[in-house]
């Protein structure tokens, strides 16, 4: 999913005008995109003059971390709440059943979009390759 990097951004309001659904907003001269209407097109990567609007690829990392600040934060709360410190070993269990969980959700995902996919390209007469997404 895009994301506009702000110090990048110099609100020239390109992506705004190009977006095909109304997704992005300037707000005090930054591009603000509003993912519940984004449609994941690439059109805001391809005509931003300055590359503010970013692949989501660049922030797994930044994802990581929020994960394991957020998970210390619930086992802490936890221990806190509960009245003892073993919680923190139980809220840490049921962090790793979630993210399992999530990964799970992930991969049967993943198979069911390869599968429309190849559907798609049998349907269109195109090979897979030539459904490559936007850059």
């Amino acid at each position: 999913m895009p994301w506009v990097k702000r110090e990048d951004c110099i609100g020239c309001g390109m992506c705004v005008e190009e977006c095909p659904v109304g997704a992005i907003s300037l707000e005090k001269d930054v591009a603000v995109i509003d993912m519940a209407n984004c449609i994941r097109c690439g059109v805001c990567h391809d005509v931003c003059p300055e590359g503010a609007v970013r692949h989501d690829s660049e922030r797994i990392e930044e994802e990581v971390e929020e994960n394991v600040r957020k998970t210390k934060e619930c086992m802490n709360a936890c221990a806190t709440y509960l009245g003892d410190v073993k919680e923190k070993q139980k809220c840490l269990n049921r962090m790793i059943k979630y993210f399992n969980k999530e990964k799970i959700v992930i991969e049967k995902t993943l198979e069911r979009l390869q599968k429309l996919k190849e559907e798609l390209s049998l349907s269109l007469g195109t090979s897979e390759d030539d459904t490559v997404e936007r850059k």
